[in-house]
């Protein structure tokens, strides 16, 4: 049954090129592998975004959406409260991140490699009306222990070329110059780009090529920084999975711009939309030397609370297309187990990020933000907020859902829902006045 259930999804990849058949042949061989491992015979069908007449129709009726009780966040797991910093930092802290490490994302291996990065090109121009620098960097993988895998991490940034002390920058998750997506050209977006945004306030701006840390391909996980670090072997349950791996690749180009002086260490953030929100999320979890993030519709996985039943669901997360986000141990919350299963949810990771200000937003459900459950974004943001308050900061400025475009950014974890859809461009300025604030630049 199950090979003929592979042998059925191959048959509608008649007109798919090539390429793309075979990474989906293995990404599929090697989720059943894992699945095999796991003693799951498969996992749920997720919510269906496009047939509304389906059985299991994606919700995006708040009625329908459901309240669930959400894992205790300030306990220990013997019961006891979590009633002072200490406590959140010696002991509930490594706890929560013990979880998500081992039903999640997955842990980092010993054997992760070293990353050597040099300077490939320097270049003194001009951008949004003033002069700056921009550098290209390479970051090679150590793959001696493994040679038939690779990864050589793309990192840019941009910097004001005639300032006094060091600036601060914001690193996004974004894809290789000169990419685009498929289909006619589109016209450039109105305004000032988020570089040139940046820019004017006083930031350098970087973008870290993902894909260049570990293909977003579950085909492809022999290769790039998790093959070099398997060694040849299949991932087991617990090892690392792709979202974890972009974190990790966020940390190894922190420290080539900590090799810059002209770049503020101490103010060095992080942005992501969509999948890259997802892992904007989890480098703020797991990586401290980040100062603030900005998370976009980064949806389940990310920000939205796993236990609402609205827009994507776990079954989807467990697909052949992005079940290699995740460790093994995810795929369980798929199958005989479910989301009301898992020991944690995504108010848990959200917290992790605490003291640090952090800025969620999404788009609305009517103009096509609905898969990411705006709602339960900040449903998880606001429960998230007594760690927070624990730690001396405050949380959400709010406890009512905002209206669109009115921002809560009088605390330190801030939310703005724009009406872009599917983007983080619309709330860039909103981000930029929160970092300023925070950061303390007049």
């Amino acid at each position: 049954m199950r090979i003929g259930g592979l042998c059925a999804a191959l048959l509608l990849l008649a007109n798919v090129p090539a390429a793309a058949q075979q990474d989906y042949r293995e990404a599929e061989i090697d989720r059943r592998a894992m699945l095999d491992r796991l003693g799951i015979a498969d996992t749920r069908p997720g919510a269906d975004g496009f047939n509304r007449q389906a059985p299991n129709a994606a919700n995006y009726d708040e009625a329908q959406a459901g309240n669930p009780s959400l894992p205790p966040l300030l306990a220990i797991a013997d019961g006891r409260p979590v009633t002072s910093a200490a406590m959140w930092r010696r002991e509930r802290r490594p706890q929560i991140v013990a979880l998500f490490d081992r039903e999640v994302y997955g842990r980092v291996p010993a054997t992760a490699p070293r990353i050597a990065w040099k300077l490939v090109k320097e270049e003194r121009t001009t951008e949004a009306g003033m002069p700056v620098i921009k550098r290209w960097l390479e970051g090679t993988a150590d793959n001696r222990a493994w040679p038939r895998a690779s990864a050589v991490i793309q990192l840019r940034y941009t910097i004001p070329a005639n300032v006094k002390r060091a600036v601060p920058l914001i690193l996004s998750f974004g894809f290789p110059e000169g990419f685009r997506f498929p289909g006619p050209p589109r016209p450039p977006e109105p305004g000032p780009t988020p570089g040139e945004q940046l820019l004017a306030n006083g930031f350098g701006y970087g973008v870290i090529v993902a894909n260049s840390v570990q293909a977003d391909n579950g085909g492809e996980l022999d290769s790039g920084v998790i093959g070099i670090s398997l060694r040849g072997a299949r991932r087991g349950p617990e090892d690392w999975g792709v979202l974890r791996a972009w974190a990790w690749g966020a940390d190894r180009a922190f420290d080539a711009l900590a090799m810059d002086k002209r770049i503020d260490t101490r103010r060095i953030g992080i942005e992501g939309l969509s999948r890259y929100g997802k892992a904007a999320l989890v480098t703020m979890a797991y990586n401290p030397r980040f100062a603030i993030g900005f998370v976009g519709s980064s949806g389940a996985g990310g920000a939205a609370l796993y236990r609402r039943n609205f827009g994507e669901r776990i079954g989807n997360l467990a697909a052949g297309g992005e079940y290699h986000w995740f460790a093994g141990n995810f795929l369980k919350y798929a199958g005989p187990k479910t989301e009301f299963d898992l020991p944690v949810d995504a108010h848990m990771l959200i917290a992790l990020a605490a003291p640090r200000p952090i800025f969620i937003g999404a788009g609305t459900v009517e103009t096509g933000d609905g898969w990411v459950d705006p709602r339960g974004n900040f449903l998880a943001a606001l429960a998230a907020s007594p760690v927070w308050e624990l730690l001396g900061k405050p949380g959400l400025s709010t406890t009512t859902f905002p209206p669109e475009l009115v921002p809560a950014t009088e605390g330190t974890i801030a939310w703005r829902q724009h009406r872009g859809g599917h983007n983080n461009r619309d709330n860039w300025p909103a981000f930029i006045r929160f970092a300023r604030a925070q950061f303390g630049i007049r």
